[in-house]
């Protein structure tokens, strides 16, 4: 017994001036940014890591893998805690607006041909209150060679030393 799904509910993201949207069912929680630790070497994109109850999660700034300038502000900024490749990640966004259910026969392809920002990184696109929502592809965000090397910063399970760890990458 199969079931289509119907919806999918999502968290609306605001970036410069883009809506985007993620997966309720991918993120494990949202959380205001803590004080980051640097990464020395890190990807451009990588801001530091934060330690969230044990864990040592490298932070990914949205605005800097889409190529987007620096916010004027970083107050309403939040960090999404999901998971890529069975990897701890943290997506920091410019501000999480709202939770919404969107129906799937609502959502399209994303427009071929038009350079959008993030585009890349888009399953679909949808309409909410007549604004272009991008629906994110989490796991598009980053390549094979990304993951593998922030998983270098991410202690594995029956790893006794994250220094070990990251000496070791």
């Amino acid at each position: 017994m199969t079931e289509e799904l119907q919806e999918i509910q999502v968290a609306c993201l605001r970036m410069d001036d883009g809506l985007y949207a993620v997966d309720i069912m991918r993120i494990r929680e949202i959380i205001r940014v803590p004080k980051l630790a640097p990464l020395p070497r890190a990807l451009p994109f990588v801001e530091g890591v934060i330690n969230l109850r044990g864990s040592v999660i490298p932070v990914v700034d949205l605005r800097k893998r889409f190529g987007l300038p620096p916010a004027e502000s970083n107050e309403t900024a939040r960090l999404l805690i999901l998971s890529i490749s069975g990897q701890p990640l943290a997506l920091m966004v410019d501000e999480v607006t709202e939770m919404i259910t969107i129906p799937m026969r609502e959502l399209k392809a994303p427009p071929r041909g038009v350079r959008i920002v993030g585009s890349e990184y888009m399953v679909g696109l949808c309409l909410v209150q007549e604004v272009p929502v991008m629906l994110l592809n989490i796991d598009a965000l980053l390549t094979f060679q990304e993951k593998a090397q922030l998983g270098c910063f991410t202690p594995q399970a029956g790893t006794t030393s994250t220094t070990k760890k990251s000496q070791a990458c």
